[in-house]
């Protein structure tokens, strides 16, 4: 995938999460979000970017529908790990399941956007995940509300399927003016360690 390239899982999720929420909207969006971005592996970043303009402007259905869509991600990217793999997983201790969890949530945000990074770390039981040039949050002008819901919600589809059943709070993020867009998830077991990685 191209630097600049905004990839087949996001373009496709969130097709999918128009199509479900804003069916009637749906035409208007394909102009940009269309079969070729599928076929082809992404779209470019001017076009994405169009998308998520307007759908700032749709009110409270863009949270609606970047969750929609960050689940739809989490779902497929889980779908293409091995079945053995993940039934694997659960015999492992509780503190690797949960690094396998987020090193999956860093792999699904490399995939969504070429030029996206996650870096993660997990304290006292709490992931902490931030998301380096989210395509969601470059904004003209700072908003009022978080803008990365998208991957709030993916984080938290990956880390349920691994047994962790707390949602991701969004700390801060760059589409609001700050530095980072950062998120934390608890991910606390009786025998979770703490473990880090850059």
């Amino acid at each position: 995938m191209p630097p600049d390239a905004v990839g087949r899982l996001l373009v496709a999720s969130l097709h999918q999460s128009i199509a479900d929420l804003l069916p009637l909207r749906l035409p208007f969006y394909e102009h940009w979000l269309n079969e070729g971005g599928f076929r082809d592996g992404g779209i470019g970043l001017p076009p994405f970017s169009a998308v998520l303009s307007f759908l700032r402007q749709e009110g409270p259905a863009y949270d609606a529908v970047t969750a929609k869509a960050g689940e739809y991600a989490a779902d497929w990217m889980l779908e293409s790990t091995s079945t053995i793999g993940r039934s694997s997983v659960r015999a492992l201790p509780p503190w690797l399941q949960a690094r396998l969890a987020v090193r999956l949530v860093k792999a699904l945000v490399t995939r969504s956007y070429g030029r996206s990074r996650a870096f993660w770390s997990i304290r006292g039981g709490v992931a902490h995940i931030r998301v380096g040039q989210s395509v969601f949050c470059s904004v003209r002008a700072p908003t009022a509300t978080p803008l990365c819901t998208f991957y709030a919600a993916a984080s938290t589809r990956v880390l349920g399927a691994y047994g962790f059943r707390s949602s991701a709070a969004i700390v801060s993020c760059r589409g609001r003016g700050e530095s980072t867009c950062e998120l934390t998830i608890p991910v606390a077991r009786p025998s979770v360690r703490e473990v880090s990685a850059p």
